[in-house]
């Protein structure tokens, strides 16, 4: 490797002079000389750097115990000789207190590879195996597409502004919610990013979180009856109506197992994994889910009831759009006014509100709808470990006969089969 040649301060005895832009631009390579170092006589180790072209670079030599080191400032043509020297100086000083400029250099050159999008591939795959499919994919969406204006930025790079700024724009464009859950992502990742040495703290912290309004949205018995009528016999369709009879969660019954279930017993046995708060859940069936789980096609060596993939049922939109479609057609027809916007989420809210209407307890709601929430908060939820698994039974054969009943049939109490009649006693 060919050093340059230096040209120190003192040469044959003359001084040379202060480092200027005149100066700087009247210098030439020695003839034979493809690089050569002029250092400044007021500031020792400023020096211009000249290469074969007419390259000119500012920079800074100096040493870390008995090592020589040297770091480029930048071009002649774009730094001006005094901030070149200003910036020289606050280098020098920050050896002297013990740093190494360099090294500083190289480490944030490094760091600048580590932006939003690197980081972010490298927090999925981290998190595949840990996370349950519909929050990796959730996480996936959220940060791969609504944080993409940021994805060329360096981690450590992103400020609270920059957080705040795209949550404020994700509120107009996609809605509180889904900023809100955008925002959780990030500060997940961050999380995770700091424990990894990839950041040093989480920008999210301190920035405002959209202000939310809890759904409200209660479908009325009519309109529940309704619902059921304009489902197909598809997989979608029984879907649907799974959610309306027990109240559970969308992900839960479109991932449904045949190994989850007892059908003599008349229970779902619900696993830790498949659940939201990571609470194992048993699900007595009353004689109607019972009857459209039996009606579900066996597919040979297939766990799942609903759809093709993995994870089960998927695609909820289209269904969902073609459902409201046929509501929609129906109430045309008839003269009616358009159903009011709602959400499968919202089936799970008519089945709460309709059990209380018809005197189930509260504590006994939340037990069939495995939140831990209420009651079981606190010192209570701490002591008090019951189930409520006879009282739930109960309020699944209550509903059951409420459907019917909403829905034209004879409004007659079936027991469960096996043990589960113990519940109507």
């Amino acid at each position: 490797m060919r050093f340059p040649d230096i040209v120190f301060p003192r040469n044959g005895g003359m001084t040379m002079p202060k480092l200027t832009k005149e100066f700087v631009a009247g210098l030439c390579l020695d003839p034979g000389k493809t690089d050569q170092i002029w250092f400044d006589d007021k500031l020792a180790g400023f020096g211009v750097r000249l290469r074969a072209g007419g390259k000119r670079a500012w920079i800074v030599q100096y040493r870390i115990g008995a090592l020589q080191k040297r770091l480029t400032l930048g071009s002649v043509a774009v730094l001006d000789a005094d901030k070149a020297r200003a910036e020289a100086k606050a280098r020098l000083a920050a050896v002297t207190l013990g740093g190494d400029p360099q090294a500083k250099k190289a480490e944030e050159k490094a760091r600048a590879k580590h932006t939003l999008a690197a980081v972010a591939d490298l927090y999925l795959a981290a998190q595949q195996a840990r996370l349950k499919p519909k929050t990796f994919s959730e996480s996936k969406r959220y940060l791969r597409t609504l944080w993409k204006p940021l994805h060329d930025v360096p981690l450590h790079k992103i400020t609270r502004l920059d957080v705040a700024t795209r949550v404020a724009e994700l509120t107009v464009k996609s809605g509180p919610s889904a900023a809100g859950h955008a925002r959780l992502v990030l500060s997940a990742l961050y999380a995770w990013a700091i424990g990894e040495g990839l950041a040093d703290e989480n920008p999210v912290i301190g920035s405002n979180a959209p202000a939310t309004k809890p759904r409200d949205r209660v479908l009325s018995d009519a309109e529940l009856g309704e619902i059921w009528r304009a489902l197909p016999d598809d997989d979608h369709g029984r879907i649907v109506k799974l959610l309306m009879l027990t109240g559970q969660r969308r992900g839960e019954i479109g991932g449904l197992r045949w190994s989850e279930l007892d059908l003599d017993e008349a229970v779902w046995r619900l696993p830790a994994e498949r659940v939201k708060n990571g609470v194992p859940h048993e699900v007595p069936l009353a004689p109607l889910a019972l009857a459209i789980i039996k009606a579900v096609p066996r597919v040979a060596e297939r766990d799942r009831l609903f759809g093709r993939g993995p994870n089960g049922f998927s695609g909820w939109g289209k269904p969902k759009d073609a459902l409201d479609a046929r509501i929609g057609e129906a109430r045309k027809k008839a003269g009616a006014k358009p159903m009011p916007p709602w959400v499968v989420h919202d089936l799970r809210r008519a089945f709460a509100t309709g059990a209380g209407h018809l005197g189930v307890q509260p504590h006994v709601i939340e037990a069939a709808l495995n939140h831990v929430s209420g009651h079981k908060r606190g010192v209570a939820g701490t002591y008090n470990r019951s189930p409520y698994s006879r009282e739930v039974r109960a309020a699944m054969l209550l509903w059951d006969d409420h459907m019917r009943a909403l829905l034209g049939g004879e409004a007659k109490v079936v027991p469960f089969p096996g043990r589960a009649a113990e519940g109507a006693a």
